[in-house]
């Protein structure tokens, strides 16, 4: 389920906004200048589907977004499957160092075609937890401070978009506030 969870930053265990609203978090995410949108596959798919079905699922939304300004796009795998001992690093990050509060130059845009992870975004003294599912696209602007997790045993699929192609330099922030916060299997039971 879609979710965001807008917190304090200087006290997590405090919930100032909880709802799987989209209507509500897309208002409460435009506020804090990040894209919320949810998008339509012409056909269902498996979670096993390859990159080809996915950019072909998914061709029209690719386009627009590519006329947007995001011309790169690439299927990225989280998963603790055993299988994903054979997948390129890109598809299995280690969950410790996208965990710890970093930002990007480049806007950080994703799809969400299977599975879930949720973005943490520290932004004007909240951090807004946005567990986004299968069909949320999430557009978050350069530079903002964020983390992103998909649990002990991932199993998230995504389409991330990006302006040019080449390194993305990650910077990690020294004074990362990311572990005082809920993990992804804590979210969904925080009340």
């Amino acid at each position: 389920m879609t979710l965001l969870q807008i917190m304090p930053e200087d006290a997590p265990e405090t919930v100032r906004v909880r709802t799987g609203d989209v209507d509500v978090i897309h208002k409460q995410l435009l506020g804090i200048g990040v894209r919320f949108a949810r998008w339509h596959a012409a056909r269902r798919l498996p979670a096993d589907a390859d990159d080809a079905t996915i950019r072909h699922a998914y061709r029209s939304h690719i386009e627009h977004l590519g006329a947007e300004g995001y011309p790169v796009a690439d299927i990225a795998r989280v998963t603790s499957s055993p299988g994903d001992r054979d997948r390129p690093r890109r598809t299995r990050p280690a969950r410790a160092r996208f965990r710890a509060e970093h930002f990007h130059d480049e806007d950080v845009v994703r799809f969400v075609v299977h599975g879930a992870g949720c973005f943490y975004l520290h932004v004007a003294g909240q951090v807004h937890a946005m567990l986004c599912t299968a069909g949320d696209l999430l557009s978050v602007p350069g530079r903002t401070p964020h983390w992103f997790d998909a649990g002990a045993r991932p199993c998230y699929t995504a389409i991330r978009f990006f302006q040019e192609a080449g390194e993305r330099p990650v910077r990690f922030l020294p004074d990362g506030i990311a572990a005082r916060f809920p993990a992804f299997d804590e979210l969904p039971a925080t009340s």
